[in-house]
């Protein structure tokens, strides 16, 4: 082997190792909906156990998971799964109660494991996972059959198959509730070592932006998560877009940098103070 083919497998295996790393640290998942499994086995029970566990720990609000079991699976069962649309969702998301309290909303784009660790840690946040209608689908896959009331447990089409897929077409919808639901100042953490940390094509920047409410959202509180510090993300053509288009819907917002370990640091802390540490960048 010559000197530059051995340079050039030291790159690659560098370059890989720092891709790995990454995608642990932040958590690089793709949008929901790029599957293509078959339904999840047991799906029913699934979340039916999740919906009464969460209404026994966190929620008091009278929702019934029979009845939100039943609306969700008349939302796609009997459907071609690629013809799913987002407003099938609605009389789902109509079925389910839960407040938001105001400052609690925590929007992630490309960071969902740091941004989940923190919201665990502190309790003083909610991601869309966090609320009922997200803890009780998270990781799980779904479809049924054009004129037939059975799931598919072979194969349910993914993003790139079809745009408007059963899951994909739920994430949307939770997602613009989630963001229509926000209240007071919230926040969002976004992959600030990426070269675009906000990118239009996301969730966050096609549906959760876009359902801003600036009668109230008083403040957008932008969270560019970076590995190491160095200045940059906040100042990116990318990020400038983002407060370019909260501007344009009359939301004031700011942009701090800060590196992962300040994250977990933040989150040790394990008092009231912690939670300021996104919400006003006190770190």
């Amino acid at each position: 082997m010559t000197t530059i083919s051995r340079w050039v497998c030291i790159l690659i295996v560098l370059v890989l190792g720092v891709t790995v790393i990454l995608g642990l640290v932040f958590g690089l998942k793709k949008n929901k909906g790029t599957t293509n499994t078959g339904t999840t086995r047991n799906l029913k029970e699934i979340v039916v156990e999740r919906c009464l566990m969460f209404i026994k720990e966190v929620d008091t609000s009278g929702n019934k998971c029979d009845q939100i079991w039943s609306t969700f699976k008349h939302a796609f069962i009997g459907k071609n799964p690629c013809n799913v649309k987002i407003g099938d969702y609605d009389q789902f998301i109509d079925t389910v109660h839960q407040y938001i309290s105001r400052n609690k909303t925590l929007f992630w784009s490309k960071t969902q494991k740091i941004a989940h660790d923190f919201t665990k840690a502190t309790k003083c946040f909610m991601t869309l996972e966090d609320t009922l209608v997200g803890y009780m689908m998270d990781g799980l896959t779904w479809c049924g059959q054009n004129s037939s009331m059975k799931f598919d447990y072979t194969y349910c089409p993914g993003y790139k198959e079809c745009e408007n897929n059963p899951v994909s077409s739920f994430w949307k919808r939770a997602s613009k509730n989630f963001a229509e639901s926000a209240q007071g100042r919230v926040a969002v953490m976004l992959n600030g070592s990426m070269s675009q940390p906000f990118s239009t094509s996301s969730i966050f920047g096609s549906i959760e932006v876009n359902n801003f409410n600036s009668s109230t959202i008083s403040h957008v509180n932008i969270i560019s998560v970076i590995s190491s510090t160095y200045s940059g993300p906040c100042n990116s053509t990318s990020i400038r877009n983002l407060t370019s288009i909260l501007k344009n819907n009359r939301i004031n917002s700011t942009c701090k940098d800060i590196t992962v370990s300040e994250i977990q640091n933040c989150t040790s802390k394990q008092n009231p103070q912690s939670c300021d540490c996104v919400i006003n960048g006190e770190l």
